[in-house]
């Protein structure tokens, strides 16, 4: 893999990519999907979250949604997977910007990662972190780094003996030190995830909704 080599120049990286299977990244096609998935598993374990996607899916013969499908069911059937009244509202919303403006993957990956961030986090309900993760695991973008992802935080103060008492200093040293990962700051959290918990799990930091 290309990125190994560029990230294995940082020594203490190096050892965590020696011990860990290289990535590939996948891209998905339907990312209002992808979209309204990651915001019913806010706040909620990987198996929690599955469990109320597939209720999703199955209101829908077992098939992938369109979004005026979604913006036709009504709130209490969303409610009754188990969807929170906030939850409901923000899937409805990602549907419906979906149909307004389009977010097809053709049309953000004519996009560089800062203007993704810019366009989806519009829509209320999707916040910078939500938008960061659709950028490595729905577009595939290689160079993307989730500063304020819990995981990655506790990973690094681990790894490099960081100091967060200071928040602001603290978040420049992160900042400083992905740097020279790019461009492959995506494969250096996969790895920093999967160090820290044993699997690839992103954690969400508490998210500015607008």
């Amino acid at each position: 893999m290309q990125y190994v080599k560029h990230l294995s120049k940082d020594k203490r990286l190096k050892k965590l990519i020696e011990i860990i299977t290289p990535y590939q990244l996948k891209k998905k096609k339907n990312i209002c999907t992808y979209l309204c998935a990651s915001i019913m598993s806010q706040q909620l374990s990987t198996k929690v979250a599955d469990v109320i996607y597939k209720r999703f899916i199955s209101l829908y013969n077992g098939k992938e949604p369109t979004p005026k499908q979604i913006i036709d069911t009504p709130f209490e059937q969303l409610r009754g997977i188990g969807l929170s009244n906030a939850k409901v509202n923000y899937v409805k919303n990602v549907a419906q910007f979906e149909i307004d403006f389009g977010m097809d993957s053709k049309k953000l990956q004519k996009m560089d990662n800062e203007e993704v961030i810019i366009y989806l986090t519009q829509i209320k309900g999707v916040g910078r972190w939500t938008t960061e993760m659709l950028l490595m695991f729905a577009l595939g973008r290689e160079d993307v780094f989730a500063v304020d992802d819990l995981g990655i935080q506790n990973a690094m103060i681990s790894l490099y003996k960081l100091d967060n008492s200071d928040k602001k200093k603290f978040k420049e040293d992160l900042l400083n030190i992905s740097q020279k990962w790019s461009p492959y700051r995506t494969y250096a959290c996969l790895h920093l995830w999967r160090w820290k918990d044993n699997t690839p799990a992103p954690k969400r930091p508490k998210e500015k909704i607008k």
